[in-house]
Formats: C-alpha cells, structure tokens, sequence
C-alpha cells in the first residue's frame, strides 16, 4: 500500500506539479481539471475488485505493479503539451488501481481471524507512511535534479518495490495441484445484491461520504469563515491529521472487540458533530479543533469499518467484488457532496447550509448501521462458494 498507486498518486503530482507547470505554461485551472478524470478510478473500482476475487490478489496486482514504473518512465519523456499528461495519467490510473486497498485488503481478510480490524488498520496506514517519509525525500531530489530525473527515480523505486511486494504477498490457500476455483459473475452478483447488507453498507457510505469534499480541500477555507487567522488554521488542521490516524487505528482495535455495527455508529457519526460545531456561532479555537478532530477520526476509521463489515458479511471469495462496489459508491458520495456544496455556495455565499444538510445526512447514515445488528457474518450472503 506504501508503494503502490493509492499512495503514489497522491504525493508525487504534489511535489512534481509546480516544475511542470513552470517549464511548460501550463495553467493552473488546466491542470487542477486533469484531477477531475480521477473518477475513472472510482468507474473502474467494480472491475478490479472482481479481477482480484478470480484472478488472486498477486495476478491483479501485477497489473498495477508492472504499469506504475512504465508510466513514470513516460511522464519523464513528456515533451510538452499537457495532453500527453492527461493521457498517461488516465491509462495509469485504469491499470494501476490493482495496487489499491480494494485489492491490498484481500490479504488481511483471507489471512488474519483474531486481530483483522488491527490488521486493515495496518494496512491502511501504508500512504501515509509514504507521505510522511517519502514525500520530503523526493522534494529534495526533484529540487536537486530536476522534474524529469524525478519521474526517473520514481520508475526505479516502482520497480524494485514491485519486486518485493511480489516476494512478500503470499501464495494461495488451496492443496498443491488444485486449480483455482471458477467463480461466475451471473451467480454471485445476484448474491450479492439479494443480501439486505451489501444494500444497508452501500446506503450508509453513500450518506455518511456526502461531506467528504471538506475534508479533502474545504476545511481551511471552513475555518477562515469562521475567523480563525491562517496560522491558527494550520494548527487546526494537524489536529485533523492526527484524528484520521487515531482513528484509522482506535477503530481497527475497536473492530477486534466490539460489535461492528457499533463501532459503525459511532465512528461514522462524529463528522455529524464536527459539522454542527463548524456551522454553529460557537467559534472558540478549543471548540473548533474538537470539531476538525471529529471529522478526522471518521475520515481514518471508515476504510477500516467497510472492509471490516464486508469480510463478515461476505465470504472471502467475493470480498473484493462487494468492496469494489462499496469503493464506488463511496466515491460517487463524495463526488455528489461536491456538486451540492457549489450549489449551496452559489446560492448563499456561505458553508452553513451545505454543512446542516451533510450533518442530517451523516447522522442518518450512521444509524444505518444499526440494521446490521440482525444479520450474522456471511450467513446473510447465499450465492456461488458461500
């Protein structure tokens, strides 16, 4: 997960950008539009989950392993024109969302019993790790040698990371000789969608991911509206920081000793307070940073309360396929919270609304998870290799 493309692809446009814009007059709003083709990930998440469930998580994630260095080293060899970048970024995102959690998180599940929310947790704090070690490395090299001898350097840590993680995946769990079992999209899909679960999950991210666009881009400019001074914003924002890893690994351990729709409840319904915090007259800085920690915590936890949720209501050989579908959904909330806060900006000039309407949609979804109460484990799930 550290070196694969969910991380990657978050930290190395970061650092890069700025020298490409400079060297070839590219604009601003152009390249900030190139992010918006990122919903080809999302469109393609169902797909891959499926490929790991037939192929294994090593064949899939070959896919991701061998395209993320043969795409840097075309980013190297740009030459100009933006739609070179846009076409490279678009085919490596289609190929190499095979080294994503969707697929990464296979592993855990179909390996680990006792500590399995522990083990998500652990899984998932791969991106961050590279962030915070990886990401000043590579701004000192770039800025040493240059944008092109970055995306070089960049192909060469893919490849020699490729090589290990492959060395490090285990094999399959069946006899010597044993083929793989066939699984068949027209039998299991179907499972799928008549389990009540897999319906009661997808409603409960689709409302509780709504006010997602917050925490990725709008909560400094929340928190300015709510006069607090630029340098008070950025002490605010570590406390964001660290409630998404508190939260990544709190829930993980919780997930191991509690019941997981209670952990769901809980985890998930803290953005409804934050959000209420954030558009009430209450502006006091300790108020605030309470309410940025809130959303934080959730922000970390809710990776961790799907796989968790999926792998015990599911068997492990359609974890993928449903968390595929849970990925996507996940992201169209996410993209639809965008469009309803430009709607809600252009018709009040202000956050509050946005805000009220995503807290009542949190709140709502949280509870959600409460109906999962009644149905045991896999049980629920009838279909192909239950």
């Amino acid at each position: 997960m550290a070196t694969g493309y969910g991380a990657l692809a978050l930290y190395v446009p970061t650092v890069i950008a700025p020298l490409l814009l400079a060297e070839f007059g590219w604009s601003k709003a152009d390249f900030a539009l190139v992010s918006a083709l990122g919903i080809s990930a999302s469109l393609c998440m169902p797909f891959v989950g499926r490929l790991t469930d037939v192929l294994g998580v090593r064949g899939t994630a070959l896919i991701g392993l061998i395209g993320l260095p043969v795409a840097f080293l075309a980013y190297a060899m740009m030459t100009g024109p933006i739609w070179q970048y846009v076409v490279i970024y678009v085919i490596q995102t289609v190929l190499c969302i095979t080294t994503t959690a969707t697929v990464y998180s296979r592993i855990p599940v179909q390996y680990i019993q006792r500590a399995r929310g522990f083990a998500l947790a652990i899984v998932a704090s791969g991106p961050a790790l590279t962030g915070a070690i990886g990401s000043p490395i590579l701004n000192a090299f770039v800025e040493n040698h240059g944008w092109r001898a970055g995306f070089y350097a960049m192909a060469a840590f893919c490849a020699v990371s490729a090589v290990i993680t492959l060395l490090l995946l285990p094999s399959e769990k069946r006899p010597a000789g044993t083929p793989r079992p066939r699984r068949r999209a027209r039998e299991d899909y179907p499972a799928i969608f008549r389990t009540h679960a897999f319906w009661i999950l997808i409603g409960a991210m689709l409302l509780c991911n709504l006010p997602q666009i917050i925490a990725l881009s709008q909560l400094k400019l929340i928190l300015l509206d709510n006069g607090v001074t630029p340098r008070g914003a950025a002490v605010m924002l570590s406390s964001f920081a660290m409630g998404t890893l508190a939260g990544r690994f709190l829930a993980g351990l919780a997930l191991d000793r509690f019941p997981a729709h209670v952990v769901g409840l809980v985890c998930m319904g803290l953005p409804s307070v934050g959000l209420v915090i954030l558009a009430s007259p209450f502006d006091a800085p300790t108020v605030l940073t309470l309410a940025v920690l809130c959303i934080g915590f959730s922000f970390g936890a809710e990776g961790d309360i799907a796989a968790y949720i999926v792998s015990r209501k599911f068997p492990v050989a359609v974890f993928s396929s449903v968390m595929g579908l849970v990925t996507m959904a996940m992201s169209a909330s996410s993209a639809s919270g965008a469009a309803l806060l430009s709607f809600t900006l252009t018709a009040t000039g202000g956050f509050n609304l946005f805000m009220a309407i995503s807290a009542a949609a949190v709140f709502a979804g949280s509870m959600m998870f409460l109906l999962l109460a009644d149905r045991h484990q896999a049980g629920a799930f009838d279909g192909a290799g239950r």
